[in-house]
């Protein structure tokens, strides 16, 4: 009667420490994978290679991937036709300045499908590294637009 008992409790005990080693396995196991993914610690061939083939900046100018658009609000004007922006647009780039700026802008329906695109050129300039807050007048507001969308397409680079 009393061996059964000790019988079960030491199973039970054996079941609790298989369940531990395997929680412990599966996370070492993650992380020595995250580890790996996100490159994990170089050895001093690794990081001098690296070194070597990364560029000190960029070499090519490019408006899409500089031009960030951090703020966009649209609202019509007085008369309730005319769907005006503004928007502010921050230069990321430390060696070109930024001018003739084209963006399209998107006015879609409730099924998301495009009612107007149309497209437009900023006279602002962006030197490196600042800010631009342009008002843009657009064109005629489009009846049923439910989303609207803002997104710069090219713009001039100068090198600094």
């Amino acid at each position: 009667m009393f061996e059964a008992g000790q019988d079960e409790k030491q199973d039970s005990t054996s079941k609790m420490w298989i369940g531990i080693f395997v929680v412990v396995a599966v996370v070492a196991l993650g992380g020595l994978f995250y580890w790996m993914t996100k490159g994990g610690a170089k050895g001093p061939e690794q990081a001098a290679a690296t070194t070597a083939a990364a560029p000190a900046g960029p070499t090519n100018a490019d408006p899409l991937r500089d031009l960030k658009v951090q703020r966009v609000t649209m609202e019509k004007d007085h008369a309730g036709t005319t769907a005006v922006w503004s928007v502010t647009i921050q230069n990321r780039s430390n060696n070109y300045a930024y001018s003739e700026i084209t963006y399209e802008t998107t006015y879609m329906d409730a099924a998301n499908k495009p009612l107007l695109v149309n497209k437009g050129r900023l006279s602002a300039s962006i030197s490196p590294g600042a800010q631009a807050t342009p008002e843009i007048r657009d064109t005629l507001y489009p009846a049923g637009t439910v989303l609207y969308k803002f997104k710069i397409t090219d713009a001039k680079s100068t090198a600094q």
